[in-house]
This record gives C-alpha cells, sequence and structure tokens, in this order.
C-alpha cells in the first residue's frame, strides 16, 4: 500500500483495491482516474487503511470484492464519498466462465459473483470495459471506461542468472541478492532459468521472470534477443564446480551484457576486474552493491562491454592455439599433462 504525506483539505483521494499490479487497473482504472484529478493510493487485499482514514475518500474494486475490505466498507459506507466496482471480463455471472479451471472458477464465484448483491447494496457504481458488458447490466447504469495503453518503464534493467539445474545452491543463494537489489532500484527486472521450484523460491519478489530451461538451439536464439545488462555467474564452491570452464563469459558477452563473476571461479581467472568485469568475492551485500553500481554507471559498462568482446576474440586464438596437439599421434607412455599412463 502506498504511504503517501498526509492529505491536504479538499483533495480527492481514490482507494484502489486490487489483488496484485495488473492490466485491468493499468489499461483502464488507472488512466481513468488520473484524467480525473485523483490522488491513488494502491491497496492489495491486506493493506486496510484506518477507518477515519476513508472519510470523503472514493473506493474502488478491481474486479474483486476481499471479504476483509466487504467488512470495513460495510462500517464506512457512510463516510465515503463513493464506492465503485470495476470489470473487464464477466465476472459476475458464474455461468460465463463454464468451462474455465475449476479453481480460477471458484475464485471468481468467491471474490466476485458472491458479491453482486451486496455491491448492489451499498450502491456501488458499476465501470465495465465493453459495450457488451454496458448492455447486460444495463439496469445498474454501468459507466463504460475505455482502454488506454498502459505505461512502460524505458528505463528498464535486465539482470539475468541463467544457470542449469545444476546449480541449485547459487539459485537459492541469489535469492536475497535479488530481493534487494529489486527493492532499491525500481528500474531492475531480474530474468532467472529455472522450473516450478524457482517459481516457488522467488515467488513474491517484483519483476522478475523465471524462464523454463531450454535446449541449446533454442536457447543460443533466446541469448540472441536483446536488452540484457548484467549477467550474474555465482559459483559456490564444491567438488562439481571446480571441474566448470569459463563459458558463462561467452553466453553473458554475446547478449550485449557485463558479467559479474565470483572470486576463485574459472570466469574470474579470465576477467580483470573493472576492466571487461567484475570479479567479486561471494558475499550477498557485495554483490547487490556491485550490481546497483554497474546500473548506473552507463559509460563504463559500455566500454566494459567493448574490452570483454575483445576478450572472446583472445580466448578464441588461444582455443584455436590449442586443437592442433589434439590431432597430433597419441603419445606412448605416460601423458605429461595428466600423469595417466596410455590405454
Amino acid at each position: 500500500m502506498n504511504h503517501p504525506e498526509d492529505s491536504v483539505a479538499g483533495e480527492r483521494v481514490v482507494y484502489l483495491v486490487e489483488e496484485q499490479s495488473n492490466p485491468s487497473t493499468d489499461c483502464f482504472v488507472l488512466p481513468a482516474l488520473s484524467a480525473s484529478g485523483y490522488r491513488v493510493l494502491r491497496c492489495r487485499f491486506g493493506d486496510l487503511p484506518a477507518r477515519h482514514e476513508l472519510a470523503g475518500a472514493a473506493v474502488v474494486f478491481v474486479r474483486y470484492v476481499p471479504r476483509i475490505w466487504a467488512k470495513l466498507i460495510e462500517a464506512v459506507r457512510p463516510h465515503l464519498r463513493s464506492l465503485v466496482f470495476f470489470m473487464d471480463d464477466d465476472v459476475l455471472d458464474v455461468r460465463a466462465s463454464a468451462g474455465m479451471p475449476w479453481h480460477y472458477r471458484f475464485k471468481l464465484a468467491r471474490l466476485a459473483a458472491a458479491r453482486l448483491h451486496w455491491l448492489q447494496r451499498q450502491r456501488a457504481q458499476l465501470w465495465v470495459s465493453t459495450a457488451y458488458l454496458q448492455e447486460k447490466y444495463r439496469n445498474w447504469a454501468p459507466r463504460l471506461v475505455l482502454p488506454s495503453p498502459a505505461p512502460y518503464a524505458d528505463e528498464t534493467r535486465r539482470v539475468f542468472y541463467h544457470g542449469t539445474a545444476s546449480h541449485g545452491a547459487e539459485k537459492r543463494w541469489l535469492r536475497p541478492v535479488a530481493e534487494e537489489a529489486l527493492r532499491r532500484d525500481e528500474r531492475l527486472v531480474f530474468e532467472i532459468v529455472g522450473g516450478p521450484d524457482v517459481d516457488s523460491l522467488y515467488k513474491g519478489l517484483p519483476r522478475v521472470n523465471v524462464v523454463h530451461q531450454m535446449k541449446w538451439p533454442a536457447y543460443k536464439a533466446f541469448l540472441a534477443m536483446p536488452g540484457r545488462l548484467i549477467g550474474l555467474a555465482p559459483v559456490i564452491g564444491s567438488a562439481f564446480n571446480r571441474a566448470r570452464s569459463y563459458t558463462k563469459i561467452f553466453d553473458i558477452t554475446r547478449c550485449g551484457a557485463v558479467g559479474i563473476y565470483s572470486s576463485d571461479s574459472a570466469c574470474a581467472e579470465m576477467t580483470t576486474h573493472g576492466v571487461d568485469g567484475l570479479v567479486v568475492k561471494l558475499e550477498q551485500d557485495a554483490w547487490v552493491e556491485a550490481i546497483l553500481d554497474l546500473v548506473a554507471d552507463e559509460p563504463l559498462r559500455r566500454n566494459m562491454l567493448r574490452n570483454a568482446e575483445a576478450r572472446l576474440g583472445e580466448l578464441a586464438v588461444k582455443a584455436q592455439n590449442s586443437y592442433l596437439p589434439l590431432l597430433a599421434p597419441p603419445q606412448t607412455g605416460a601423458d605429461s599433462r595428466t600423469g595417466l599412463g596410455s590405454c
């Protein structure tokens, strides 16, 4: 819930009640309220103001009316400026949702359709999104609210971690890092690869995109999509991780991002800190600061990306030079590189 400064006398305040941030609010309700000059306080279901704060205010429910808010409205209804229910689907008629998943129908019945007569008793205004709904509920004299393009952030900053299923420890370690970075910079979006376990782990954090793991050809095409700024490559010490190479540098650099790499990792050995990436000790606070500092410094990111791209060229040459001995006839006796005898 928003916590603005105290209202000035005569200011028109609207408490906008929504389950969570959603397109119904952004495309229909917010533009209509903003055009009318209201100060909007967005509230989730559990964000209950004190009764005295609602005196002279309007309340707008978007699609749903939770029980705790219904009880509050009953107690303060004579003191409200107005009460509104908005819907952009036919959520007040359970028959309209026939054929949809049962859990969704139950939600509509519990939070919307069951409130139909309650809303009418409370003398709520009805706002609808289409002429069809306006005609169907014409006896309620609904107001048609036309959609307006939802505002999108022009300065989104995408930070990502594309660890596979073998990186469960790293995904858990990054969770508080992502939470703090997202809290401190509202431009940040965090992208992470995972399944239902990662969905559950990162549930509740704003602006987190969980991407399902994909086959290598699809992943290469996915990496080619623009918009990523910073790639994360934490590596928690383990016997399995000690065998990993530095290919994460390739993925991060090729998609136009700058990497943050764990110290004591193969990627760190191939990175010069502050030149073609950042090498940061595996401490969560340090990673939060590294992310925020890098996001804030665009010239530094551009310079580091150029250097990282040049570094990829050097690594390619190094790899090419290493291939020739692989084609030579096998040596007899002990292999000087591994200490293993010949077969």
